[in-house]
């Protein structure tokens, strides 16, 4: 199924801007940096705390631990998924500290589910709370961001790609449309 880009959502400066933001606003609701892990929801989410974690450090003064979750291994729609998990974060880094997860896009909130039983599995942080770049709704599960850069209202034919210049070469946020169209 063919992708056709349908829209520019962020630029560069937008994603900047947005990411300043959510630290900000960590450092606001958190009264500080002392207690925060950041785990970002790997690929682009685990990108993205990373750049958190930098601003936060230029805010405060101390940046947080940064930790990258794979969640393929708690996602609960791949049933023969190793029962045995090598979790990369230390229990001790969790035990009674806030957890911010960290993900590009909330959609149906299943990945966000994931990621918290990942995290229950590590220790008892004091609690988790979820940051996210772009929002577009659409949920399936009860899930909702404390921090979010955008909401972007979209229908389900819609995709949301981020592009982070690590990863992707540049940074930005646009919508593609899914192209159902075959030659004939």
């Amino acid at each position: 199924m063919e992708q056709i880009k349908k829209a520019g959502i962020m630029d560069a400066g937008a994603v900047r801007r947005a990411v300043n933001r959510l630290s900000y606003e960590m450092v606001e609701k958190n009264h500080g940096a002392g207690a925060i892990v950041l785990v970002g929801i790997y690929t682009r989410g685990a990108l993205l705390a990373e750049r958190i974690a930098q601003k936060i450090g230029e805010i405060e003064g101390t940046r947080p631990p940064v930790f990258a979750l794979d969640i393929t291994a708690f996602r609960d729609d791949k049933p023969n998924a190793p029962q045995e998990v090598v979790l990369p974060i230390p229990e001790h880094e969790i035990e009674g500290k806030t957890v911010i997860l960290v993900d590009d896009v909330l959609y149906t909130g299943r990945t966000v589910r994931a990621a918290m039983e990942g995290v229950l599995r590590i220790g008892r942080a004091r609690r988790i709370q979820l940051a996210v770049l772009i929002d577009r709704g659409h949920r399936e599960l009860p899930i909702r961001p404390d921090y979010i850069g955008k909401n972007l209202p979209t229908s389900a034919e819609e995709i949301v790609r981020v592009h982070l210049t690590e990863k992707d070469g540049c940074d930005e946020v646009v919508i593609l449309q899914k192209n159902d169209t075959q030659e004939q």
